[in-house]
């Protein structure tokens, strides 16, 4: 995760967009690229009158050229393209030489304010605008409900689409057409957290690999704490049951009937199958007892503790991204979303 995408960051961007929503603000996000590696999206800089600035795009590699047009775009839209060189990209956290299409476009103070709020608050929200910077739309809450500004023709569709983006439970950045008219939306999701109920050596190597993704983690061995946790999940959260006690299904049915978050559960097959006869002695349908990932995990041969870690986090990350869980080499899409 960059700088520019972290919680912190991101709190920041919307404290700043809050302070500064009055006086206009410019904002400049990432229309296009080509190289680079892997780049996260939601890349955002925010500026107002005068060149003060909050935020980067591409870990400040273009800082020099998108300061500037975000101060210009707090009077009107522009775009510019800008390039990097490898040992400039590399020395700024990239993986290697690229080029970028930036967007420059005002952001009016009622969307400024909502964005920011949304942002400071850690609450999912989304920025769209037409690919010239002309219209902007700005969605926020925890369903994307709250709508300010808009797009025109083009508004359905974008709401919709963000909507059905933000069940990924991923920030993402995206291109879309309706009807002829290009619009760029970057959405913004609050970071999942972790929890692990029980302990051991598994237990602390999922730690290990969320605090790696830059995820907060939560470890709990009481019932009334994993219960509680679970009564404050967002769709983004994460849950991992490495104990096999029977009094812990309270926990995954409150997850399941929740309607949130990634359930997942160790054990062996005879414990999966023990665990099913009594969630469903306890009333689980079969579409609920569908959402409990047990044995939780991709098929990667994990044996020690830390491999079964990463083989779990690939398939959160593969059902967050709705993607197979297969080899790159053996798909012909997009390797980045």
């Amino acid at each position: 995760m960059s700088a520019a995408t972290t919680p912190t960051a991101l709190r920041d961007l919307g404290a700043a967009l809050r302070r500064w929503a009055a006086d206009g603000v410019g904002v400049v996000r990432v229309l296009d690229r080509h190289g680079f590696g892997t780049v996260e999206p939601g890349q955002l800089l925010v500026a107002r009158p005068g060149g003060e600035h909050v935020g980067q795009v591409l870990r400040g590699a273009l800082d020099t050229v998108a300061v500037a047009l975000a101060s210009e775009s707090t009077r009107e839209p522009g775009a510019t393209d800008a390039h990097v060189a490898e040992d400039a990209a590399v020395a700024a956290g990239l993986a290697c030489a690229g080029g970028a299409r930036l967007l420059g476009h005002p952001l009016p103070a009622e969307l400024a304010e909502a964005l920011g709020v949304a942002l400071e608050a850690g609450r999912p929200a989304a920025l769209a605008s037409t690919a010239d910077g002309s219209a902007q739309l700005v969605l926020s809450g925890a369903d994307l409900e709250s709508t300010h500004g808009g797009l025109g023709d083009a508004d359905e569709l974008v709401a919709g689409a963000a909507r059905q983006l933000l069940r990924r439970g991923a920030t993402t950045t995206e291109r879309l057409t309706d009807g002829g008219q290009d619009v760029l939306l970057d959405l913004w999701v609050p970071v999942p957290t972790v929890l692990v109920i029980g302990s051991g050596a598994i237990g602390d190597a999922l730690l290990a690999q969320a605090a790696l993704l830059g995820w907060p983690g939560e470890q709990v061995t009481e019932l009334a704490d994993a219960r509680d946790s679970v009564a404050r999940f967002t769709e983004a959260d994460v849950l991992v049951l490495l104990d096999h006690a029977p009094r812990f299904d309270a926990v995954l049915i409150d997850g399941v009937r929740g309607g949130r978050g990634f359930i997942g559960a160790l054990g062996s097959r005879r414990t999966q199958s023990a665990r099913r006869d009594r969630l469903v002695a306890a009333g689980l349908s079969e579409d609920e007892l569908s959402r409990v990932r047990g044995p939780v995990g991709l098929d990667l041969g994990a044996r020690t503790p830390a491999e079964t870690a990463i083989s779990i986090f690939a398939e959160v990350l593969a059902r967050r991204g709705d993607r197979g869980g297969v080899a790159l080499a053996a798909t012909a899409g997009r390797i980045s979303s």
